[in-house]
């Protein structure tokens, strides 16, 4: 059976618009895309605001991603500190959580080794942290950086 020209028209109009939702924020695949390595500037091995934390910057972020949820997202990333038994790894968000010009920042933040450690695979050594983000607090985000002690990852939508 053939469409009536009309037809034609209606759905060659309707297959055109659907080019804009690329550029729009509803369209998830518009998120935020993969991470790129950063340009890292970080003098303080210590986590602001929390002077009795003894946590220090991973040495190497060698990943990040920021995955859609409900309701949200969540920003995960993998780093590689220099020896195997690095522990209570976190991304810790700096001013107070809240994004300076658009741009939120974490500092991925790991523990010391209790004891003699060995230096091993990269895989063996590989540490996970991650954290949440609301709708609400996205919606003034267009990048989220990680911070390690040699480099960073960012991702912008």
């Amino acid at each position: 059976m053939r469409l009536p020209v009309s037809g034609l028209l209606i759905l060659a109009l309707v297959l055109a618009g659907c080019g804009r939702i690329r550029e729009s924020r509803l369209n998830p695949f518009n998120w935020f895309g993969r991470s790129q390595p950063a340009a890292v500037a970080v003098t303080e091995p210590a986590v602001p605001g929390r002077p009795d934390d003894p946590r220090i910057l991973v040495a190497e972020v060698t990943e990040m991603e920021v995955a859609r949820q409900p309701g949200g997202a969540i920003v995960r990333a993998a780093g590689l500190p220099p020896t195997q038994g690095w522990w209570d790894a976190a991304l810790v968000a700096e001013n107070n959580g809240e994004p300076v010009d658009g741009v939120l920042t974490y500092r991925f933040v790991v523990d010391q080794p209790r004891g003699p450690a060995r230096v091993s695979t990269p895989q063996s050594r590989e540490v996970t942290a991650a954290a949440y983000l609301s709708d609400i607090k996205l919606a003034n985000i267009t990048q989220i950086v990680v911070l390690g002690a040699g480099n960073s990852r960012s991702s912008r939508r």
